[in-house]
């Protein structure tokens, strides 16, 4: 059984930091890409950060590059999200997402590409 399990959320300061956890397991880690999302009340989910564990390329967007760093390792199926200089706007709810990147795009932050979900945990930063 496929599971992908999030953890270190929590509420942290302005300009404060978190590091997040996808623990996974259930299929062969190397072979998938692994997603960072957020949804925040009221608005649509959004990849933020992704990793191809099969060659270790990461993409992220450009609003939270150089404030969040993602990595893995593959000796413990694990994904991080290392966020720094953390702003209120990125309160959300944070999931890890996975697909398989064998013949398919090693790198994509779209929703329909992923097939297995977390269940997510909560971020919040105040001012």
């Amino acid at each position: 059984e496929v599971q992908l399990v999030e953890s270190g959320g929590g509420l942290v300061q302005a300009g404060g930091s978190l590091r997040l956890s996808c623990a996974a397991s259930g299929f062969t880690f190397e072979d998938y890409t692994i997603g960072w999302f957020r949804q925040a009340p009221g608005k649509e989910r959004e990849g933020i950060s992704c990793i191809s564990n099969s060659d270790g390329r990461t993409y992220s967007l450009d609003s939270v590059e150089g404030r969040f760093t993602i990595s893995s390792d593959n000796g413990k199926n694990l994904v991080y999200l290392q966020m720094n200089s953390l702003k209120p706007e990125d309160t959300a709810v944070y999931y890890c997402a996975a697909y398989l990147n064998v013949g398919a795009p090693g790198l994509a932050l779209a929703t329909g590409e992923y097939d297995y979900w977390g269940q997510g945990t909560q971020v919040t930063v105040s001012s």
